[in-house]
Formats: structure tokens, C-alpha cells, sequence
């Protein structure tokens, strides 16, 4: 319980929030003010914080194979490392939720994504192949199309062709 005198003339609380390390934070809302000698009950019910069971048990690994170093790997869209020297272990519990896909992106190179479709168990490894090649360089494009090219060539010559005529 905790009294909290206020004065009537001051500019009136809105809202209210109770914390406690180790308990959800309640907020609450202040609908009115209390004249003078009245007081006003306000109630708050603290939770305690929900924490997730750690993922834990078994070990199983993925090695990544690759013929790029330096190619970031993801599985599920999460970070998982980088290629050294060919290769990446990730390590991952039996019991977590199993990957779907895995991808290795660097500049330079089309990305490559691929399907999983094992899940490691107790010590085991599941390898994981994949040669990256280069992205293909852009097509220079040229500043005017040919038939826009020949038709301002036309039009020039024509031009060119009258002034002769005139002269």
C-alpha cells in the first residue's frame, strides 16, 4: 500500500504504473481527481515475468561446405557465421525447432539458397554443399536505342542534305 497526497489545484495525474524487478509492469489509467480530504483507491495486480525454458539437450552440427570464404550464412534467415577456409559448423540442439532453408550471400556472387530437409541428431552432422558463382556483370546500356540512333541519324543527314540544297 502507498499513500500519495496530491494537491487539488495541481495539474491532475493521468495514468499510474507500478514495477518490480522480476514482475510484469502494470500501467493504469487515472479518471478523475480527488477533492479535498477524499481519497481515491487505485489497484494494480503484478504478474510475474514468463521466462522461456532454455532450448538445451542433445548437440547435433550442420557443416556448411563452400567454395567462397568469406560468404555469410543463415539459416532461417538468421546470422549464423561465415565461411572460413571452406567451411562453416553451426551447431543446434535436437530438441530446437528444426531449419527449413539455408542461405550463403556475398557481394559479388548470386546468392544460393537451399532446402533442409534432415535435422541432425545426438553427435551428428549433416553437411550441407554449395558452390556460389559469380554475379553475372551488368549489361552496359547504350544511351539511345538503334532505331532512336538511326532515326536521329536520318533526321541529321536529311538537315545536312537541305542546307546543301539552299545553298
Amino acid at each position: 500500500m502507498l499513500y500519495v497526497p496530491v494537491y487539488t489545484t495541481g495539474t491532475p495525474y493521468k495514468t499510474y504504473r507500478v514495477e518490480k524487478g522480476g514482475y510484469v509492469a502494470h500501467h493504469g489509467s487515472i479518471n478523475s481527481v480527488p477533492g479535498k480530504g477524499e481519497v481515491f483507491d487505485l489497484y494494480a495486480t503484478l504478474n510475474p515475468v514468463q521466462t522461456p525454458a532454455p532450448i538445451g539437450g542433445d548437440v547435433g552440427w550442420y557443416t556448411v561446405h563452400a567454395n567462397v570464404d568469406g560468404a555469410t550464412v543463415m539459416f532461417d534467415n538468421e546470422v549464423e557465421g561465415t565461411i572460413s577456409k571452406g567451411v562453416l559448423s553451426v551447431q543446434v540442439y535436437t530438441t530446437g525447432t528444426p531449419y527449413k532453408t539455408y542461405t550463403l550471400t556475398k557481394d559479388g556472387y548470386t546468392a544460393y539458397t537451399g532446402s533442409i530437409d534432415r535435422y541432425p541428431g545426438k553427435g551428428e552432422t549433416i553437411d550441407l554443399y554449395v558452390t556460389m558463382n559469380p554475379a553475372p556483370a551488368p549489361t552496359p546500356k547504350s544511351p539511345l536505342s538503334p532505331v532512336l540512333a538511326g532515326c536521329a541519324l536520318l533526321i541529321v543527314g536529311l538537315l545536312l542534305a537541305a542546307g546543301r540544297k539552299n545553298n
